[in-house]
């Protein structure tokens, strides 16, 4: 693999007319996206494709990415969603035993561009401030103008569909290792490897199935189970996919992450909103009301469902954000379904949540 020696500029620009010069890596070129940031120590290749990172640029906050590598099975989809990758320090070296390449490789070989010698903490406080908003990754454009103006023009997130942009063409399934007790229909939004892998751990045939399938030709299927996957973008901007999961409530057990919480509450005539800066790192607290514990989660969120259109007296609060009181979890006391707005399967992240898994299947036991 060798050490890495770059010498190219490049400069991050955001529309506010702030911009960060730095030192490019991965490919060369341009890319725009939503600038936000996460908070996470390690993980990097698995933050890269998470498919719920797709039209945005990611800024890690740890101050050196790179010194483990990268290799092929970390990985939560089949290459980096990202539009481009901010951080402040690039390891020169790599030391991991299982590593088969280094960051700056990884990023060329899928064309990512990344950009380091930035200073995050000063980045990172002013999205703090300002909140997350447009931006231009270049390292053939080096005009700081030019860039601000091009960040202003670019395509933000509110109201476009980047579910299609991710989602599988065609279906598949994954069989589970473990006694197969259930089989679970899912729709993949942009849904990660380690979600998958934890259903199967739980005695879960899961059929994955592209974001356009109409309900009908979910229920002929007959599963004991729905669910809906994690995902990018604005959950305002996929009214089709909120139109087939209002069908099938209250027909099957339904189980929703992240978007697909955001698509149930919207389903279930809720409404959502645009974060400040989103939640976005691996140690972020939630109460969980039903056992009053308090456990340390993964996120990746942009956006959220507001809790005050869900006050209804079939919709019960179960999870609540510790930071800033956001809604984190619903269910519906009568129909079964649940859901929650982090990542119980982690990648990156603690396994705190893990239990939300056996919730699942007790809730397809029960209404099978």
């Amino acid at each position: 693999m060798g050490e890495i020696n770059i010498l190219k500029k490049g400069i991050l620009a955001l529309e506010d007319g702030t911009y960060f010069e730095g030192t490019a890596f991965g490919a060369e070129g341009e890319a725009y996206g939503e600038i936000v940031f996460n908070t996470s120590i390690t993980g990097y290749q698995e933050i890269l494709t998470d498919p719920s990172y797709k039209g945005q640029i990611v800024t890690l906050t740890y101050s050196q990415i790179g010194n483990y590598g990268v290799n092929e099975v970390d990985v939560e989809s089949d290459s980096p969603k990202v539009e481009g990758l901010i951080i402040k320090s690039l390891s020169p070296r790599v030391s991991n035993f299982r590593a088969t390449d280094n960051l700056d490789n990884y990023l060329k070989k899928h064309n990512i561009i990344g950009l380091s010698n930035v200073e995050t903490r000063s980045l990172v406080l002013h999205i703090r401030e300002k909140g997350a908003m447009k931006a231009v990754l270049s390292t053939i454009d080096l005009e700081p103008k030019s860039l601000i103006e091009k960040a202003k023009n670019s395509p933000g997130l509110i109201g476009r569909d980047l579910v299609k942009e991710v989602t599988t063409n065609k279906p598949y399934t994954k069989e589970s290792n473990c006694e197969e007790k259930f089989f679970i229909v899912a729709f993949d939004y942009g849904i990660k490897r380690n979600i998958i892998n934890c259903l199967n751990e739980v005695g879960c045939k899961v059929k994955v199935i592209p974001a356009s399938t109409s309900a009908e030709e979910v229920l002929a299927e007959n599963p004991d189970g729905i669910f809906l996957s994690n995902g990018p973008g604005d959950p305002e901007g996929v009214p089709y996919v909120v139109e087939t999961v209002k069908k099938l409530i209250g027909k099957k057990p339904i189980w929703g992450i992240c978007l697909g919480q955001q698509i149930l509450g919207l389903a279930l005539g809720g409404k959502t909103f645009k974060l400040k800066y989103g939640h976005r790192g691996a140690n972020h607290p939630v109460k969980d009301f039903l056992t009053n514990k308090v456990e340390i989660t993964s996120q990746n969120h942009g956006f959220c469902v507001d809790l005050k259109s869900l006050e209804q007296k079939e919709i019960e609060l179960t999870h609540i954000n510790l930071n800033d009181n956001t809604l984190e979890g619903f269910r519906h006391k009568e129909l079964p379904l649940f859901c929650v707005q982090y990542h119980p399967e982690a990648s990156p992240g603690p396994h705190d949540s893990r239990y939300l898994f056996p919730r699942f299947v007790e809730l397809m036991e029960k209404y099978k």
